[in-house]
Parts: C-alpha cells; sequence; structure tokens
C-alpha cells in the first residue's frame, strides 16, 4: 500500500474495511471500496483477505458472491441469535426445491428447462417459490430460440447454507456404479 494513502486512513485498512462493509445496505465491489478508499483494488483485495482471517475467530464473517462482499453473521450462530431475535425456525425447503436448488448452484446459469431436463419433471412452480423466496435470480436470457431466461443462486442462497462464496460447495461427483451392483440392479425380464 502507497505511505500517502495509509496515513490519510483514520484506522488500518481491515478496520475501514469492516466498517464500511458493516454499513453497507448489501453487497458490494472491491472497485467501490477501493473508490472510496483511494486504493487500487488489488489493494482492497489484500485488506479484504486480511480482515477475513482476523474475522475467523469472532462472530462476523465475509460472503463473496459473483465478484461483491459483504458482510454478515456467523453461520454458526444462526440458531443462537434465530433465539435472541425470537424468529422462527428456517422454514424447510422440499426435496424438489432442495434438488432444484442444487442443479442451479452446479450449472449456472442455466435455464429452467435446463433444469427440467436434468430432473425429468416440470420445475416452474419450484422455482417460482424459491425466485420469491430470493434463493434464486434472473441473471439474463441465453442466446438460442425464444431466448430462455438464465437463473443462478443469489447471495440470500449462500446465507441460508451458511457458505462464504459458491466454491465452498462440496465437489461435484457423479455416482457411479460397479458391474456388480448394476447386475443387482437390473430388472427381472429374461
Amino acid at each position: 500500500m502507497s505511505d500517502t494513502v495509509e496515513t490519510s486512513l483514520p484506522l488500518n485498512l481491515e478496520a475501514c474495511l469492516e466498517g464500511m462493509l458493516f454499513v453497507s445496505p448489501g453487497s458490494v465491489t472491491v472497485v467501490q471500496l477501493g473508490e472510496a478508499l483511494g486504493l487500487k483494488p488489488q489493494e482492497v483485495e489484500e485488506g479484504l483477505h486480511q480482515l477475513e482471517v482476523l474475522l475467523a475467530a469472532r462472530g462476523l464473517r465475509l460472503q463473496w458472491h459473483a465478484g461483491r462482499v459483504q458482510l454478515t453473521t456467523a453461520p454458526e450462530l444462526a440458531p443462537l441469535i434465530e433465539r435472541y431475535l425470537g424468529l422462527e425456525a428456517t422454514a424447510r425447503l422440499s426435496r424438489a426445491a432442495l434438488e432444484t436448488l442444487a442443479i442451479i448452484a452446479y450449472r449456472q446459469p442455466i435455464t429452467r428447462p435446463g433444469v427440467d431436463a436434468i430432473r425429468g419433471v416440470n420445475s416452474d412452480g419450484v422455482m417460482k417459490s424459491l425466485l420469491s423466496k430470493g434463493l434464486l435470480q434472473e441473471v439474463g436470457r441465453a442466446e438460442g430460440p425464444g431466448r430462455p431466461i438464465l437463473y443462478s443462486t443469489t447471495s440470500e442462497f449462500l446465507q441460508h447454507f451458511g457458505l462464504s462464496s459458491i466454491a465452498e460447495l462440496p465437489p461435484f461427483e457423479l455416482e457411479t456404479f460397479t458391474e456388480g451392483e448394476a447386475e443387482g440392479n437390473r430388472l427381472l425380464k429374461d
């Protein structure tokens, strides 16, 4: 960081970033933070990563999504915070909603017909429900016939599942069956 900028900040960079993220009504870009601080994006990113390390032992976390960052409470505090605020337990998602979210999270951006093709059933209703809950968002239109809407997950999705970024999703693995397992699962048609 340049000496002229460093002396103009009232506190260290991590403290300034923490304060700015605390008062931000939602997620912000590194560029927005850099402009406010008079710093280059790389300097801001370094400061954010240092802040992330400092927050690891506290009740706050940085949440990254689609090139944006915001300050959130630690996911492991959710039950305590819900009880403190008198909130009802988080509404459970149906199996269809979880299945649809998983498809979109791993394949985003994806169209509704793309989700339908993977699930094998119409996903209209469940996707409308997920949109209304703020777990999905429209992110554009696909090139092709009819230009279908593309969907992706939101920062609320990350908060709901206690993730800091989409990169924290477990690796996607297709189940493979050995020949013996496949034999045992065959229908008796012979």
